[in-house]
């Protein structure tokens, strides 16, 4: 894993420094930025050498985290952790709804973070194929594997590509995992617990227990799914959440 690209974006200089210090001591090469303006610019630099994940800070000056985390969106899926001010529970809705995949809350443990980061990476890469590479080598990379399908949505894990009537779906890596998950599940309730951990793979669920709910609200956004008649995600109330195959 050693070797990802991260932005690291926030306006405090002590928490950039520490942000950078501990993800170089595990090997990621990071670029930090004290503003969102200067962030948003190597974003949009289509020169620069391929971003991996990004975390940055809800309120900075300029460009403030929420228009970043849309502009990112608009071109590319890699991971984005958002850093939010403790209680702010609207901030991390917004985040959530406009593509943000995780958020961890100040104060923050730095091991935490750290490890959040490794989990996103481990979900955004495991499927062998960057989304955001050229289209010559997506397929280049791409190899053959498993397909899921149900009632027109159809599912490339390896491709990492997803399509509902032939409509492409363009979904967070968080999105992804989760609806690949309650794919496989094959008809069969899995919990927001569960969904959680498989999605995140830490033991964090109590601080973002909220964020599932708030992943299949944005899901059903996107595939145009009827909250009170889904066709696709069906809420099992006190229970999780099902795709009946």
């Amino acid at each position: 894993m050693a070797g990802e690209r991260i932005l690291v974006a926030d306006d405090e200089r002590e928490i950039c420094d520490l942000v950078q210090v501990y993800l170089e001591n595990e090997g990621f090469a990071v670029e930090a930025f004290p503003d969102g303006d200067s962030a948003l610019a190597r974003v949009e630099d289509a020169s620069a050498a391929p971003i991996d994940l990004a975390v940055f800070d809800v309120m900075m000056p300029g460009t403030d985290g929420f228009e970043l985390c849309r502009k990112i969106r608009e071109h590319h899926t890699y991971p984005v952790i958002m850093l939010t001010a403790k209680g702010e529970e609207i901030d991390k809705i917004r985040g959530l709804t406009l593509g943000a995949d995780d958020y961890v809350t100040k104060p923050f443990l730095p091991l935490e973070l750290v490890a959040r980061v490794k989990a996103q990476l481990r979900r955004y890469k495991r499927y062998g194929v960057d989304a955001d590479a050229p289209e010559g080598d997506a397929h280049a990379a791409r190899r053959p594997g498993e397909v899921i399908a149900y009632a027109g949505l159809v599912m490339d894990v390896p491709g990492h590509a997803c399509t509902l009537n032939e409509r492409p779906l363009s979904l967070t890596p968080t999105e992804f995992s989760i609806l690949r998950i309650l794919l496989e599940a094959n008809g069969s309730v899995v919990s927001a617990r569960d969904l959680y951990f498989k999605t995140f793979g830490d033991t964090y669920y109590d601080k973002g227990s909220g964020s599932i709910a708030v992943h299949i609200r944005h899901l059903r956004e996107k595939m145009g799914d009827s909250f009170e008649d889904p066709k696709y995600i069906k809420t099992v109330w006190g229970c999780g959440y099902k795709i009946e195959r």
